[in-house]
């Protein structure tokens, strides 16, 4: 007879064990350092509905035979910003989670969101509460992986999403100042050595006119274009006006220095040499290299721009 009594007394213990989804949600993430791991279940959980949070959930594939490396490089930035949310006070840290959710766990959620490939970042907005977007939009928020894998620019793009910023910041990177502290002295002692070269005119005279013919024969644009070297089949001369490969910027500039260099030589060292032989064979020198390798520019630029109908002797 006593049974029912203890029966009776025993039900409110049992609602009052079984927690909320949202109770349960906090617990995982206290659990886990602030990044929930999910299966197919779990993830129904977070992604319910009726939900009066927000979450950030990381799709990836961390399982070597998946061979994922973009998955590998990102997870740890990831890990990171969810790390740093745990520092925001309680009452914000629990109306948002990360979570994380792996190919090998759950792959029938990657099949019911059509997922082919990751990693992929959605973040899920509330859809009831206080927390429920001003535009009424509760659809699931992709985020861009053109900001990179850098953890601070997805704590930036994800703060958008959180009740407060996210209190991501970079850690020391302590091999970058152990680098540039032993390149001081280094530097200090090659600085010793070629001092008398950096005070010479002629060595800068030098750097400036390397510099000007690289850039007078179209460095900058193809760094701006980001060309390739050479074309597909191998050919380093790009047909037309507005296209130019790596290559035919060295080719060109090599054979402006040329031609410069002759003019220099035929108008400064020439008329200075003292004997006639010499200075004949000077003129006679410099003028065939000018006009072989004009001729050699001329023959290039008829390649580049078909139709052209000079020449000089190629």
């Amino acid at each position: 007879m006593l049974w029912p009594i203890f029966a009776l007394l025993y039900l409110p213990l049992c609602f009052a064990a079984k927690k909320s989804p949202h109770e349960q949600l906090v617990d995982l993430a206290a659990a886990g350092n602030g990044l929930i791991k999910l299966d197919a279940t779990s993830f129904n959980l977070l992604a319910s509905s009726d939900r009066n949070w927000s979450a950030a959930v990381e799709f990836t594939a961390m399982d070597p035979k998946r061979r994922c490396a973009p998955c590998r490089e990102f997870h740890p930035s990831y890990v990171a910003v969810a790390e740093a949310w745990t520092k925001v006070p309680k009452a914000e840290r629990d109306s948002h989670f990360f979570a994380t959710v792996d190919f090998d766990d759950a792959y029938t959620v990657f099949q019911n969101l059509g997922l082919s490939s990751a990693p992929v970042v959605y973040v899920y907005p509330a859809t009831e509460g206080p927390r429920l977007p001003a535009s009424g939009k509760t659809a699931a928020f992709k985020y861009d992986f053109s900001h990179g894998f850098e953890a601070g620019p997805l704590a930036d793009q994800l703060s958008v999403h959180t009740p407060v910023p996210i209190p991501y910041t970079a850690p020391i990177d302590w091999a970058r100042w152990g680098t540039m502290a032993s390149l001081v002295p280094i530097i200090t002692l090659i600085g010793r050595f070629i001092s008398p070269a950096l005070k010479n005119r002629w060595v800068w005279a030098t750097g400036t006119i390397l510099v000007s013919l690289v850039m007078t024969s179209g460095y900058m644009f193809t760094r701006i274009r980001g060309v390739p070297y050479t074309g597909p089949d191998g050919g380093w001369i790009a047909a037309g006006y507005q296209n130019q490969y790596g290559q035919e910027v060295q080719v060109v500039a090599m054979i402006y220095g040329l031609l410069a260099g002759s003019f220099l030589m035929l108008t400064v060292v020439t008329p200075h040499q003292l004997s006639p032989t010499r200075q004949r064979t000077q003129v006679y020198l410099w003028t065939a290299v000018n006009l072989i390798v004009f001729s050699i520019l001329v023959s290039l630029f008829r390649v580049k721009n078909r139709g052209y109908p000079f020449k000089l002797f190629f």
